[in-house]
């Protein structure tokens, strides 16, 4: 690797950090705004979009720039390659962030309704994981993005249990309906949050491995294992 394209690269990292760190704080705010009922912050997370847009688009063409200048090959190729798709899931989770604080805005407008949705251990699980899957990307450690993609199911059976007991509060109080649709909707973008990392992590694999574990269903674990020696 020459010294401008390594110049460029690191540049890449940083730039693909910072736009993560932006993610993730977007999450923790909109965690405590459904919590507490925080209208204004929010909006704030809904207002901050177009600044995650933007970054996205500039890390795309960055990359672009990279493999038209330099057309690297072997790892570096695969790095370049993770950082596109890690780049445009980035920005899908700030969309499902943004989708969470809107529907934290309408129903923090209404009586709260007396269903006991646990929002607050989902939203951990999907931002551990997507914690876990950016440490994967620096330390370039496979075991770990093999334990975030073991992680999904977990978050995927909140989503579940969320939809029915949401099925029975409609039985229970047709009244609340808006609001209930609007509490699936919350559940529904964290699952799909937990998806995202889930994603970052098999890019990361790919990256590390130069193995495409996309739909595979063999043995997570004994994979994780392997990957630790």
């Amino acid at each position: 690797m020459s010294n401008h394209m390594r110049r460029e690269v690191e540049n890449l990292k940083r730039n693909i950090l910072s736009l993560s760190a932006i993610v993730e704080e977007s999450l923790e705010k909109a965690a405590i705004a459904q919590r507490t009922r925080d209208a204004a912050m929010a909006q704030a997370i809904i207002d901050g979009d177009y600044d995650v847009d933007m970054r996205e688009v500039d890390i795309e063409e960055e990359c672009q720039k990279i493999l038209a200048l330099h057309q690297p090959v072997a790892s570096d190729l695969r790095f370049i390659i993770a950082c596109l798709k890690i780049n445009a899931e980035l920005e899908r989770i700030g969309d499902a962030t943004v989708n969470i604080a809107e529907r934290t805005v309408y129903l923090a407008s209404v009586p709260r309704i007396d269903v006991d949705l646990d929002f607050q251990t989902m939203a951990q699980k999907a931002a551990v994981m997507l914690s876990k899957s950016l440490d994967a990307l620096v330390n370039e450690d496979a075991a770990l993005a093999y334990e975030v993609i073991l992680s999904d199911d977990e978050v995927d059976a909140m989503n579940r249990d969320m939809y029915h007991q949401v099925q029975d509060a409609v039985r229970a109080n047709i009244n609340d309906l808006e609001a209930l649709i609007h509490c699936l909707g919350i559940s529904r973008h964290l699952e799909r949050i937990a998806d995202h990392a889930t994603n970052i992590a098999e890019d990361v694999i790919y990256m590390i491995e130069g193995q495409i574990v996309r739909h595979r269903t063999e043995d997570y674990e004994g994979q994780m294992e392997k990957s630790k020696k």
